[in-house]
């Protein structure tokens, strides 16, 4: 070798050394920069919550690496960070603004959060971000991803984002394969966003506002969903090519019209089609029975013709089938009877008038769910329903049925929903309903019921929502009914077991039959009640998952375990509450009004995890139990038209959390009202017909009605003027008309000056 190659040798052996030396210490120093970026992220999550900080707080400075601690992922071989999952972390406040110093950070998840404000700028400087999870949180304001190309997977699903979307699509999708941003409040148009995202799948857009024509390139993808929007125009037939990859299509509750193609049959692996609450018209093309995959088929609030294809009956799979709200009218079609298959099915809201017996529909060997609900059937229930092997929720609730509940019905033994409410029955309960184990809801309300609660009811050891309101129902509450619901676990256990929390199409309507919107604990869902979370919430409801925190044992410790309701509500319901009602540890709201119930109220009720406790319009007596005063959760308490006595228990000012409280016209009541805490917030109609309790001052001061009505002096600085604060009002008003002449007067002297100038 010569001298020249030996020097080429040697300098090329330095710089590989030296970059092997540089390596080693640039990716030291950046897995330590990456350590600083979290410690910011640390204390920057630590500022914004000063309660519940997560486990972010075990972040350890004095580690040698990040690549430990929670929630924090790392490369194979340890050198640098690249995941941060903080997911149900109770983190809130705003984003994080440096999140694109992590330089190798790929997956990132906030989701499940209380995360406040806009998407910061920095968001898009995270080129190497594969995975963002921001969903569940209250982001507001517009999309602004613009410079993620790498992404493949974004979730931003519930929250209060913005605005159109079609900067952001198609320049962050050359990789992008799932797309969630359903639940916001996105709008503008679709048809024009998704053309270059040849790689997506799975596309969610529902629950927004979004309009305009639908996009007709959503066959190639094998999910598409943009139910809840505002989309108009038919669906064409040009859009379902023989290249169909769709396995879930959700085009529900839009405005979309014409008749349904028959070209959706190239759509082989179609497992889901859902139609629902659209103006469809004209007969089910007979092509979908092609569908061999098909298990759920939605059509329900549409306008379809009567004529039900044969083919149909050749989707061997189809367990969900949901026809209801078109109007049918008449008897049921007869080929409802023959859909063996069928698990699911739903009519609801067709006007139909008769042929339950007749179509065959009570002989189907495998239906779990029958709702035949909002017709016009009418006559006695008939026994056959009875015979019905596999039902679990038998819905027929807004009929014009009559006569008394067979006691037959004590013989579906698999049943775990029996809605009969809104009907003209009469007679009594039958006692065989006590057979009923695994009664989870059953609702007799708005009949003409008459007779006493049978004390084998308590033997539904499931039974955790009992509605009996507004029927003739008489005599005492039997202590045994407090023996309801008191082991509801293997119910919900079979459910997880076997799948019976899948959702369908109905939930919604039967969620707001059955769970009542109007009570405090429950109008938080209602709020952002949309299809998706109805089928969340209804599978939450029949695995046995609560939906709020109740109190338990009467103290502040709360848990979110399942709990349920009492409605006896206008009734003839009468003699006192037995002192066993005590027992109902899983009862969170019990409405006993509008009945003759009398004597004292058992001292018991404050064991309850209560947050809604009624008894007005009843002929209680006796001391108020000051051991309401323990139930920390409550939210809503109406003792008013009674007969209370004694002097008003204070203890009721540690219910810190009651929005709606009234003990109007207990005209034995006496003492005081404090004068601080909870009840000094309510107004004068809480206490009205109260003439021995005393209010304070200001609660009679700012409701009575005679008071001059309040200027717009009160309403913005809370109070009269007196006559020094109208002097000086006077007095500044004249300085800044002062003022302002004299500088009108310079600007006007100047203006003259520059113009003769």
């Amino acid at each position: 070798m010569s001298e020249d190659e030996t020097d080429q040798c040697r300098r090329f052996s330095f710089i590989v050394f030296f970059i092997l030396i540089t390596v080693q210490i640039v990716s030291g120093s950046s897995l330590q920069t990456d350590k600083e970026v979290l410690l910011d992220l640390k204390s920057f999550l630590n500022y914004q919550n000063r309660v519940n900080r997560g486990r972010c707080m075990e972040w350890n400075e004095q580690s040698a690496s990040p690549c430990d601690w929670p929630g924090i992922t790392c490369s194979s071989n340890g050198g640098r960070v690249t995941g941060i999952n903080l997911s149900g972390y109770d983190i809130s406040g705003t984003i994080f603004g440096n999140f694109s110093a992590l330089t190798e950070l790929s997956d990132l998840d906030l989701s499940k959060n209380t995360i406040s404000g806009e998407i910061v700028a920095d968001l898009s400087r995270c080129k190497n971000l594969k995975y963002l999870n921001l969903s569940h949180n209250i982001i507001q304001g517009k999309l602004n991803l613009i410079g993620l190309n790498s992404l493949e997977t974004l979730d931003l699903a519930v929250n209060r984002l913005s605005g159109g979307i079609q900067s952001n699509f198609p320049a962050i999708c050359d990789r992008l394969i799932i797309a969630n941003i359903s639940a916001n409040r996105f709008s503008g148009r679709i048809d024009n966003c998704f053309e270059e995202c040849w790689n997506l799948q799975y596309l969610d857009l529902s629950s927004n506002n979004f309009s305009g024509q639908m996009w007709p390139g959503f066959q190639r993808l094998r999910e598409f969903s943009v139910s809840e929007n505002f989309l108009t125009g038919d669906v064409l037939a040009s859009t379902f090519t023989e290249h169909c990859n769709l396995e879930i299509l959700d085009l529900s509750e839009n405005h979309l019209y014409g008749e349904v193609p028959k070209e959706v049959s190239n759509c082989k692996g179609l497992v889901t089609l859902n139609l629902w609450g659209n103006n469809f018209t004209g007969v089910l093309p007979s092509e979908i029975g092609l569908l061999s995959n098909l298990k759920g088929l939605y059509l329900g609030s549409n306008n379809f013709s009567r004529e039900i294809p044969d083919s149909l009956l050749n989707c061997s799979k189809l367990a969900f089938l949901d026809l209801s709200k078109n109007g049918f009218g008449g008897d049921i079609q007869e080929i409802f009877g023959r859909f063996n298959q069928v698990m699911y099915l739903v009519l609801h809201g067709n006007s139909y008038t008769g042929g339950i017996i007749s179509s065959g529909i009570l002989k189907l060997q495998n239906v779990s769910r029958l709702d035949l609900s909002s017709n016009k059937f009418s006559g006695p229930l008939q026994v056959e329903f009875s015979e019905m092997p596999s039902v679990e929720f038998l819905i027929l609730a807004f009929n014009n049925f009559s006569g008394s509940i067979p006691p037959e019905f004590g013989n579906l033994l698999h049943l775990q929903a029996l809605d009969l409410s809104f009907n003209r029955l009469t007679g009594s309960i039958p006692p065989a309903i006590g057979k009923l184990s695994r009664l989870l809801w059953l609702m007799l309300a708005n009949n003409s019921l008459t007779g006493v609660i049978p004390p084998e009811i308590g033997n539904c050891s499931s039974l955790l929502w009992l509605n009996l309101a507004n029927n003739q129902l008489s005599g005492k509450i039997p202590p045994e009914l407090s023996n309801i619901g008191r082991n509801a676990t293997p119910t919900f256990e079979s459910n997880k077991q076997n799948n019976r929390g899948k959702a369908g199409s109905s939930e919604c309507l039967v969620i707001k039959r059955w769970i009542p919107a109007d009570y405090t604990p429950f109008s938080f869902a209602y709020n952002l009640l949309t299809r998706k979370s109805c089928r969340t919430i209804w599978r939450r409801l029949l695995e046995g998952y609560g939906l709020f925190p109740i109190c338990i044992g009467g103290s502040m410790v709360r848990t979110l375990q399942i709990s349920g309701y009492l409605q006896l509500a206008g009734n003839q319901f009468a003699g006192e509450v037995p002192a066993e009602i005590g027992k109902m540890q899983n009862f969170s709201i019990f409405n006993l009004g509008i009945n003759e119930f009398s004597g004292k109220l058992p001292p018991e009720i404050g064991r309850l995890p209560l947050s809604l406790f009624n008894v007005s319009h009843n002929k209680f007596s006796g001391e108020i139990p000051p051991e309401i005063g323990q139930l920390r959760c409550l939210q809503n308490l109406d003792l008013s038209y009674n007969n209370f006595s004694g002097s008003f228990p204070k203890s009721l000012n540690y219910l810190t959390e009651l929005s709606k409280f009234n003990i109007s016209y207990n005209p034995f009541i006496s003492g005081a009202i404090p004068t601080t805490g909870q009840l000094a917030t309510f107004e004068k109609e809480s206490f009205l017909g109260n003439p021995l309790l005393v209010l304070p001052a200001f609660i009679n001061n700012t409701s009575d009605t005679t008071e001059e009505s309040p200027t717009n002096w009160e309403y913005e600085y809370g109070g009269k003027p007196n006559k020094q604060t109208i002097w000086d009002v006077f007095l500044v008003s004249l300085a800044a008309f002062l003022i302002f002449g004299v500088l009108s007067f310079i600007v006007t002297w100047k203006c003259f000056h520059f113009k003769q100038n």
